[in-house]
């Protein structure tokens, strides 16, 4: 039986090789060129019980050429997996033999591969996000330039509604009307692609049981229900509640030894895009559902108001999980009682 693991990096990639008996075969550094890879591997086809890549920022390429080529691949969980410290050397090569070793062994920590078919959609919804923010970074900077200027105080509304003549009856500079002009500019840019990219959302998603059961929860409209769907993938592949809410990061992260604590884990393992939907859903819930906010005042005389939020975002992330398990509707006294 052979093994095959890949240390992939920005422009290229360390395939190894080895046996039953972690002897290697093979182990080279090639350029990110997929026949390349493919033509390295094929050799040894008929035995290969499978290729570990490791989960970086470019692994779509790989992984999707090599299943289309006929390959069994798996996505190593890279935060998860820890080598021996006491090694006085390590590198690439070693690091693409060990993904086959603790293949070998089953000791593998597996990330998800998310089906490429849906992906892109996925995908578009976080640009959305990284434009949300961007546009925000524009309006905020519009409010710090009036306030510094002109001794104005504007709100975000009135920040996106001012046009030609409101800037001109400004009285500013030439220089700082045409620094104002140009983060409209931009803002407004912004806004256009924003609300295209929104449209395809929820014309995609609102094809889907999922959506219209998120929707259900107090806190969650349009765009997160969009979002925790999308990110959140086949509802399956998580085996329990528990594993879903430290997958959105509504859990502390810490180490207990003989009931005292003893520092923390990974805290920023999981799905920050998850995480973000979560604590919107709540702040959103605070307005809108008295529930949530008994439930949460409560949280918030026992700890910080941050930790009462993160409190009240798992809660609405635990009953996400049921709502999309099994198809159900949210309802307030199960979640708070």
């Amino acid at each position: 039986m052979k093994y095959s693991g890949i240390d992939l990096h920005s422009n290229n990639a360390v395939v190894a090789v080895t046996d039953d008996e972690d002897r290697v075969l093979y182990c080279k550094r090639l350029p990110n060129d997929l026949q390349t890879i493919v033509a390295t591997l094929t050799p040894y086809r008929d035995e290969l019980q499978g290729v570990v890549v490791e989960s970086t920022f470019n692994w779509y390429w790989l992984v999707d050429g090599l299943m289309a080529a006929g390959f069994e691949v798996h996505l190593a969980h890279t935060p998860a997996i820890k080598q021996y410290e006491g090694l006085k050397y390590a590198g690439d090569e070693r690091d693409a033999v060990f993904l086959a070793h603790i293949f070998r062994l089953g000791l593998l920590p597996e990330g998800y591969i998310y089906p490429s078919e849906e992906r892109g959609l996925r995908d578009l919804a976080r640009k959305r996000l990284q434009l949300v923010q961007q546009r925000t970074l524009q309006i905020l900077s519009i409010e710090s330039l009036l306030a510094r200027q002109a001794n104005l105080r504007m709100k975000s509304e009135q920040v996106q509604n001012l046009d030609r003549y409101a800037t001109s009856a400004l009285g500013l500079s030439p220089h700082v009307e045409q620094a104002l002009v140009a983060s409209l500019s931009v803002m407004r840019v912004l806004t256009t692609e924003i609300s295209a990219l929104e449209h395809i959302l929820y014309r995609e998603a609102k094809l889907r049981p999922q959506f219209e059961v998120l929707k259900t929860a107090p806190g969650i409209g349009n765009v997160l229900a969009t979002t925790i769907m999308l990110e959140t993938g086949t509802i399956g592949r998580f085996a329990n509640v528990g594993q879903f809410s430290s997958y959105c990061r509504c859990v502390e992260s810490k180490r207990i030894s003989n009931g005292k604590r003893k520092g923390q884990g990974n805290a920023r393992n999981g799905n920050r895009y998850l995480n973000w939907a979560f604590i919107e859903a709540a702040a959103a819930a605070l307005r809108s559902c008295p529930q949530a906010r008994r439930f949460y005042e409560r949280k918030k005389a026992k700890r910080l108001p941050a930790l009462a939020m993160k409190a009240l975002a798992h809660k609405l992330a635990r009953a996400a999980y049921y709502m999309m398990r099994d198809g159900t509707a949210f309802e307030i006294r199960r979640c708070f009682g």
